[in-house]
């Protein structure tokens, strides 16, 4: 396949390397507007052709998929375009800055027979398959509520909120493991820096199935914290991605209540067992991403992480900073 890299930034490089390094392209462009961004890529993979204007990139037929890591208020433009010039289209998260853009993504993509797929990269990486896999198993038995917390100190964003900056991966990654969408959001925060942009949120969510969640994102944070607790009536489980080793962690511990027998009776039990953390692989989940993507695009595979999969994403997104906007008022889904 021939593809091409549009946007240069902050993470266009990962993809542009995980491509590079996975020897499954004849041509690799690199695109972006900043000559000294290109010139950097140029100097590290002398191989790698170079483009200005991502118009040429669309305009040439050899070009098969397109890997669009622009910022979000491009997306929705730039796929439309690149899916209409008959490329498939690989785009960072989130994927549109609106539902409404999302829908139409989704389908120019049907029309055009093309593959559209969503940067939702934690979903493919080891522990949260790991979790996944423990959730389904029924070990945690019913999940009462899910914690979640992603705050450091910046990367400020000039034209996104924190909430669509930082959220997307925590609501790709509970809906993914409860399977199931939230009916329910509201969300508090404040623009502590940049007037207009909020760099703190504390997002609330309900789901049909009982469970509630709660989702904290920060830019203002004195250290780098990536944790999720999840409880259910069996056991708990904590997820701490800044961990080297033993990123996930299994406690035999809860509570059982029993009914009283007579009156004034009222009695807990409270289990403390032991604490286990499963054996995780060590690939490279934005590998596996860009591996996925590419055998989609050959084979026609439906993506994991497809246009619908983006869609669930964004809707909350939407609804959540809607709610923030509104002075933390709870919005029914």
């Amino acid at each position: 396949m021939n593809v091409a890299v549009i946007g240069l930034g902050y993470w266009g490089p990962n993809l542009l390397r995980n491509i590079y390094e996975l020897h499954r392209t004849d041509r690799l462009i690199a695109c972006d507007l900043d000559p000294n961004k290109i010139q950097k890529i140029q100097s590290r993979y002398p191989a790698i052709e170079t483009e200005i204007d991502y118009r040429n990139v669309l305009a040439d037929p050899r070009v098969d998929a397109v890997f669009i890591a622009t910022p979000v208020s491009f997306h929705a433009s730039l796929g439309e375009e690149a899916l209409r010039a008959g490329k498939h289209i690989f785009v960072e998260k989130p994927l549109a800055a609106s539902v409404k853009e999302v829908e139409e993504l989704i389908e120019t993509a049907k029309t055009k027979n093309k593959i559209l797929m969503v940067g939702h990269t934690f979903e493919y990486s080891p522990p949260v398959l790991k979790i996944k896999e423990i959730l389904s198993s029924g070990q945690l038995g019913d999940i009462y509520y899910l914690s979640s917390s992603r705050v450091n100190l910046g990367l400020h964003q000039k034209d996104v909120s924190v909430i669509w900056d930082l959220a997307p991966h925590d609501f790709s990654t509970i809906f993914f493991w409860l399977d199931e969408e939230p009916n329910r959001i509201s969300a508090a925060g404040k623009d502590f820096v940049q007037k207009g942009i909020p760099d703190v949120a504390f997002i609330n969510l309900e789901f049909p199935s009982g469970a509630i969640a709660h989702v904290q994102v920060s830019w203002l944070s004195p250290s780098k914290l990536r944790r999720t607790t999840i409880v259910g009536s069996e056991k708990m489980l904590v997820y701490d991605d800044t961990e080297n080793i033993e990123k996930v962690k299994i406690y035999d511990k809860g509570v059982d209540y029993k009914d009283p027998e007579t009156f004034g009776e009222y009695q807990l039990s409270y289990r403390t067992g032991d604490v286990v953390s499963p054996k995780l692989d060590t690939y490279e989940p934005l590998r596996r991403e860009m591996e996925h993507f590419l055998n989609c695009c050959e084979t026609g595979e439906k993506p994991k992480t497809d246009g619908y999969n983006g869609l669930r994403v964004v809707k909350a997104l939407e609804l959540a900073e809607e709610s923030l906007r509104s002075g933390g008022r709870a919005i029914e889904l």
